[in-house]
């Protein structure tokens, strides 16, 4: 039973119509088996609905100081039907959504300009005509995604455009492109706020991992709490940096206006490197990296309030602006100030003591970009989860994917995301210019993909929008594939190689898990019942072709082992006990044992010469099953059970390993009888 899209759970969707057919067939041979009675259940001995309902205070003091704990981390638990006052008003999903992209402005122009003067400062002229191209890809790509948008307003962005209209393997692809980059979002905009912390405190440089990963606990516990309650926590970062860029960009400007807008000249800077093409195109697709981040209001539609599709073009037409004013203002006024990269600080931090000088203002523009290159990773921690829970519903991913925590959040995507990337910031010490070549191929993969399926789905679907949107999204494609090819092949040496491998392997690994869940499902699914010269071994559904033994491993006589076998006899199947010897001389003495409780069961006795124990159950089980095929044995094992658990060492049972090796047993039910030592 594979999830569908659409389903009253994703999780457990529901049978099918064939597969409804075949339960009712099945039900229909149960009474028969059950002496003619219809339902069981009403001979049960107790009340199966307890009283006030199941309560979920544990009873140990542990488990109750555990749960206190969890509630101060993860916050009270929001019933399912709370979800739809966790969706984002367009006030917080604008920064929430929007702050992966929107602090770019901290390292895009920076990565543009780090790459233009290798070949000396006179080339740094460069930047306007590479920034004003960077801004007309912007505003395609982001028409593009308003497209997308009122398509798809059940989310999922690229991945589900380009599977639904390029098939499988592109929509994986787009995918896997999309789930790198949300890592290395996750990374890069961790140590570029580590860096803008840096330069205004130098004292602060042999901290940078452990601030970095400080930052990824942070937004791990702020993002479990809830959608809601992080966009509350994390929306003010994102406002205060646009106020302070744009407060910046302003006032350099009036500054630029007092002397006819002039610019100052550069800094002198030898050039190590001809302005060739090669170079150009290098710095272009650095400076493209600020473009990430504008496909994940598309994949998060359903977190707006409704109407979800109009609040989210809403936000992104409010992003685009605010993201083109912002990059291509702060790349002009850079120009205007003659500015150069440089190591120890970042062009930002120039920028802000040029134009406010060294006191409080400076002050405040470095702790906002610090704070929103901090929090600009929690867009990935919205975007992520929701993109593995889309793969999961295809089976793509594990099912886990699929799962709320009690805050309705994806916990498990969200820490998934918060492991790689802290793994990825810790291997490259936090080094931005070191991040920065694998950045930007993957969500250049997925951008293509995505404009390229909507041309497809605009192909589909005649009428008066036809044209409108296969321009526009057609635009879209065309200028993301030659930003693809740019970013890969320039940047393939430094490090895209390494995401270039990646996406496959990631596409790879989502086919297998379909595969596997496919294989699954087919096995489970519920099928006719079959003449009796089929039903043997594999028709075990009705009660009528369960054949049972069960089998009960005892080590000495004792109240566990007598508890054990009360258990199997009560249950009215043929038992069998089984005991191990070292030895003829132990056996004969275990026989005395048994012959004064009263041999009131079949006792089968294995002298083992070289005394093992395991090993021998596990062959004699084995061989029950050779001799007679499609019976089900039920292995009932006694069990002590410690008060402490330091004194498990002083009880080495053999239920635990015997359990183990029983595992890939066909046909095998291990049961545990235990008993409860005094304390």
């Amino acid at each position: 039973m594979t999830a569908r899209r659409g389903s009253r759970s994703a999780e457990l969707p529901g049978p099918d119509r064939r597969e409804l057919e075949a339960l009712r067939e099945i039900g229909r041979h149960w009474p028969s088996a059950n002496g003619g009675r219809p339902r069981q259940r009403a001979t049960l001995p107790v009340d199966p609905t307890p009283p006030g309902g199941a309560a979920e205070t544990p009873d140990t003091r542990l488990g109750r100081a555990a749960l206190v704990a969890r509630r101060i981390v993860s916050g009270a638990p929001l019933k399912s039907t709370a979800i739809a006052g966790e969706r984002m008003r367009k006030l917080i999903a604008l920064p929430v959504l929007s702050s992966d992209a929107l602090s770019s402005v901290a390292y895009g122009p920076e990565a543009m300009l780090a790459v233009l003067v290798l070949a000396g400062s006179a080339e740094l002229g460069l930047a306007l005509p590479l920034a004003g191209g960077i801004a007309v890809l912007m505003l395609a790509v982001g028409l593009s995604y308003r497209q997308t948008i009122r398509a798809y307003p059940q989310g999922g962005g690229s991945y589900v455009v380009a599977s639904d209209n390029l098939g499988r393997l592109p929509g994986l692809a787009a995918a896997a492109g999309l789930l790198t980059d949300y890592v290395m979002t996750v990374a890069v905009s961790i140590a570029s706020g580590v860096a803008a912390i840096v330069s205004a405190v130098p004292a602060a440089g042999n901290l940078t991992v452990p601030i970095g990963l400080g930052a990824i606990g942070v937004l791990l516990l702020g993002n479990i709490r809830g959608v809601r309650e992080a966009g509350m926590a994390f929306a003010g970062p994102t406002y205060a940096f646009i106020l302070a860029i744009g407060s910046m960009v302003v006032v350099a400007l009036v500054q630029a206006a007092g002397h006819g807008f002039a610019a100052s000249p550069p800094e002198h800077v030898v050039a190590v490197e001809g302005a060739g093409t090669l170079l150009v195109l290098r710095a272009f697709a650095s400076g493209a990296t600020a473009m990430t981040g504008i496909e994940t209001i598309s994949n998060a539609v359903p977190a707006f309030e409704r109407v979800e599709w109009r609040n989210a073009r809403r936000t992104l037409d409010w992003m685009l602006v605010l993201l083109i004013a912002l990059f291509a203002g702060t790349v002009l006024v850079v120009h205007l100030e003659g500015i150069v990269p440089r190591a120890g600080e970042t062009v930002l931090s120039q920028l802000a003591r040029r134009t406010f000088g060294g006191g409080l203002l400076y002050g405040y523009v470095q702790a906002a970009t610090a704070l929103v290159l901090l929090m600009a990773a929690n867009a990935a921690f919205n975007g992520f989860p929701r993109l593995l829970y889309f793969m999961a519903q295809d089976g793509h991913a594990p099912r886990m994917f699929l799962r709320m925590g009690d805050r309705l959040a994806f916990n498990n995507g969200i820490v998934v995301l918060a492991v790689a990337a802290g793994l990825v910031f810790a291997t490259f010490d936090g080094r931005t210019n070191a991040l920065i070549p694998l950045y930007a191929v993957g969500v250049f993969l997925a951008f293509t993909l995505s404009q390229a399926g909507m041309v497809v789905h605009w192909w589909r679907r005649p009428g008066h929008r036809r044209r409108h949107g296969i321009a526009i999204n057609g635009t879209g494609a065309v200028l993301s594939a030659v930003v693809l090819a740019i970013t890969t092949v320039t940047k393939f040496s430094q490090g895209a190689w390494v995401v270039v491998l990646v996406i496959p392997l990631v596409v790879v690994t989502s086919l297998r898990v379909r595969r596997e869940y496919r294989r699954a499902d087919s096995a489970l699914a519920p099928r006719p019942v079959q003449p009796p010269p089929v039903a043997t071994r594999e028709r075990e559904e009705c009660p009528e072709d369960v054949r049972h033994l069960i089998v009960v491993p005892v080590d000495d006589l004792d109240l566990a082992a007598l508890r054990a076998l009360a258990y199997a006899a009560s249950l009215c199947q043929p038992v069998l006990a089984l005991h191990v010897s070292p030895d003829d001389e132990e056996a004969a003495r275990f026989h005395r044992a048994w012959e004064a409780w009263g041999d009131h069961l079949a006792l089968e006795v294995v002298v083992s010469p070289y005394r093992a124990v395991v090993g021998p159950l596990v062959q004699y089980v084995d061989a029950l099953h050779r001799e007679s095929p499609g019976l089900m044995l039920t292995v009932v094992l006694p069990e002590l059970v410690v008060r402490h658990w330091w004194h498990r060492i002083l009880h080495h049972g053999l239920g635990p390993r015997l359990r183990r090796s029983l595992r890939h047993q066909p046909d095998t039910v291990v049961t545990t009888v235990a008993f409860h030592l005094p304390g």
